[in-house]
């Protein structure tokens, strides 16, 4: 009798790099909608220069080493770098400030290590950290929420574009009267002062548990993140490690001393950490791979946010935090990669 045999995979996949990736940007509209109504619309133009020079940035390198260039609109990938990159930046954001940032990721982060599947780091962070240390003033550009009872500047569309294009302010207006701190920087500022973390939250830019505005942000970029989760497109131990990562220490602190530490609830609902979970950390490339791995991959990204935020000079501590986990991904996956069936640990005895 004979058995046949069908060589592995036995199972087509379900879905390939373009589709992966198109669902990412799908699960990212809800949040740039909302990123829109609240900041206004210099997001969809940070979007547009970032991808334009992030497709075209790709196009090139590809062109470069002797490959298709359709690729980079084909797979997406430069796309989903770009979306990233606008997320990070503040609404009033320069075009030459993105373009670099999105050239830097794409040619830099990207290709010079070989390109998809290759890099080390994430592209967006990398270009995102290059423009936060070079343009330190163009990043503190973030303007108050729409929101109805604060001191919201509303600018309109085409007060961003000349802003956005030359770097002129509009007519009587300044540095200082429309930009705003955002809630992490005001409230590692305000501890530094000397202030408790309750007179902090008297300020009319804070929310139920972060800063309004941010809040409803975070919220649409968790549906977005779900959705990836039940399309299984990421997988949920890194997101946990996250939030385990960052949300512990923090619950600790604040239950320690509550006055000189923000809540847990302000530390999720602030800055980047719902997108870094859901969007940023997962990224499959520089992420480790393993899956006792993920989970020490986010929880180390979690607490680096976390000692950033409490004891660095930088407000969020996000990019920062991924770069660093990059390093240590391929250190993660060899030591908790999976015990292969059949085969002796090191160590085991027969």
């Amino acid at each position: 009798m004979e058995f046949p045999r069908r060589d592995a995979p036995y199972l087509s996949p379900k879905a390939d790099v373009s589709a992966m990736m198109l669902q990412v940007l799908l699960a990212l509209i809800p949040a740039a909608l909302a990123h829109i109504w609240y900041f206004g619309p210099g997001f969809l133009f940070n979007l547009l220069v970032a991808a334009a020079f992030c497709v075209g940035g790709e196009a090139l390198m590809l062109r470069a080493r002797d490959r298709d260039p359709t690729v980079a609109v084909a797979d997406y990938s430069a796309l989903v770098t770009a979306a990233l990159l606008a997320f990070a930046l503040p609404s009033l954001t320069p075009w030459w400030v993105t373009a670099t940032g999105a050239l830097f990721a794409i040619v830099i982060a990207k290709h010079l290590y070989g390109g998809l599947g290759f890099n080390v780091f994430n592209p967006a962070m990398v270009g995102y950290v290059v423009i936060l240390v070079a343009y330190p003033m163009e990043m503190n550009l973030w303007v108050a929420p729409r929101m109805g009872d604060i001191d919201y500047i509303d600018l309109t569309l085409m007060q961003t574009i000349k802003y956005t294009l030359t770097g002129m302010y509009p007519d009587a207006l300044n540095f200082d009267a429309i930009s705003r701190a955002t809630p992490l920087d005001a409230m590692q500022s305000g501890l530094r002062n000397m202030r408790t973390y309750a007179e902090i939250r008297t300020n009319p830019m804070m929310g139920d548990f972060g800063g309004r505005g941010w809040e409803w942000i975070g919220n649409f970029v968790a549906f977005g993140g779900f959705w990836l989760l039940i399309k299984k497109i990421i997988r949920w131990q890194i997101p946990t490690g996250v939030f385990a990562g960052l949300l512990i220490p923090a619950g600790l602190m604040y239950m320690i001393a509550p006055g000189t530490n923000a809540s847990p609830g302000f530390h999720l609902f602030s800055g980047a950490t719902i997108l870094c979970a859901f969007f940023i950390a997962t990224d499959p490339v520089s992420a480790a791979t393993s899956p006792k791995g993920r989970f020490v991959y986010g929880c180390g990204i979690g607490f680096l946010i976390f000692a950033i935020r409490k004891w660095g000079s930088f407000a969020d501590g996000v990019a920062f935090a991924i770069l660093l986990m990059n390093m240590a991904a391929p250190a993660i996956d060899y030591i908790t990669k999976p015990h292969i069936v059949g085969h002796a640990r090191r160590g085991d005895h027969q």
